[in-house]
């Protein structure tokens, strides 16, 4: 099949975040023809209730790029608009689930890029769900649209190995760069005809178990005192540094309760107390340990709320547990 040449492939780009603005940046620096940016209206943030941009929207008012943000997909006058474009092909990067009539418009298709190796880590969340499942390898995947949420037929994916440290803002770092490069060869290959796209049944290992990563919501990230160490520390790495992990001091009679954001943790070797899950062994000083139902984390990073983000030893210069603290 003849190659299609850059400036004559029209290509229509969907997302929202900062995740998708590193794709839609590598393939107008790499001279592809992006006739159109779809990303979500303004929304208004914050006590003042300022009206504020999503960051693809930024970027392509930036390049001078026709820009459209429907508040429903299956709007007729939004659909005729992006008729009007004329796309070859359409790519989506964070963004919506699209309607039919939206993602079977272009000729070429429309791809998606997601952040795990698919079929695994299917849904909104996957970055979050890899890190608090404990994986030790994830990935990006691309792949054409279908009827049902990142069912489609699979055309490239990227394996990378999650490190031991790292947490769900440095692993969501890693894939946007990952997954940037990933859309460009995509784009390569279905402009040269050369895309060989499988289902991704093909993909499954014999008797493997499909994971999935919903949404998270406020109660997903309540920490567990009485999980594991290594549950504990894995749910405050996959959910740092947002929308973070939480849990509650327990307050003494006729106190208010504390909330407390986790970012940092460790299992330390200590063996399992007779302490009740939560309870709080620190010097008030330079550590704060907390008894999980294997033993104890010693926890480095936090924020009480309405305060800031700080390390454990800068806050308990200015903090004091009481004595028999507990995390609820």
């Amino acid at each position: 099949m003849k190659t299609t040449p850059k400036e004559s492939l029209r290509i229509v780009f969907m997302g929202t975040p900062d995740f998708a603005v590193e794709s839609l940046s590598a393939l107008v620096e790499e001279g592809y023809n992006v006739v159109g940016v779809i990303t979500m209206p303004d929304k208004a943030v914050g006590r003042g209730y300022k009206m504020q941009s999503s960051p693809v929207k930024q970027y392509a008012e930036g390049k001078g790029i026709t820009l459209l943000q429907p508040a429903s997909l299956k709007d007729p006058l939004f659909l005729d608009e992006l008729r009007s474009l004329k796309a070859d092909l359409q790519i989506v990067v964070a963004f919506r689930m699209l309607p039919e009539v939206v993602w079977n418009m272009p000729p070429l298709g429309t791809f998606n890029l997601h952040a795990s190796l698919l079929p695994q880590y299917r849904g909104a969340a996957p970055i979050n769900w890899a890190l608090i499942n404990g994986e030790n390898k994830t990935g990006v995947t691309t792949f054409f649209l279908s009827h049902e949420i990142d069912t489609g037929r699979i055309i490239f994916r990227e394996e990378t190995t999650i490190g031991e440290e790292e947490n769900a803002g440095a692993l969501h770092d890693r894939l946007m760069k990952m997954g940037a490069s990933l859309v460009i060869r995509t784009v390569e290959a279905i402009r040269g005809g050369k895309v060989a796209d499988i289902p991704q049944s093909e993909l499954c290992k014999e008797e493997e178990i499909l994971k999935s990563a919903p949404k998270i919501f406020r109660e997903t990230c309540r920490i567990n005192w009485s999980s594991s160490a290594r549950e504990v520390r894995n749910l405050i790495r996959g959910l740092s540094p947002y929308p973070a992990a939480w849990t509650e001091l327990l307050p003494k009679q006729g106190s208010e309760s504390l909330r407390f954001k986790l970012f940092a943790s460790e299992k330390i070797s200590q063996k399992r107390s007779e302490l009740p899950p939560g309870s709080i062994c620190t010097d008030n000083r330079s550590y704060l340990d907390v008894a999980v139902g294997d033993g104890f984390v010693r926890i480095s990073d936090l924020q009480l709320q309405g305060k800031k983000r700080m390390k454990t030893s800068d806050f308990l210069n200015g903090f004091s547990f009481p004595e028999d603290a507990c995390f609820s």
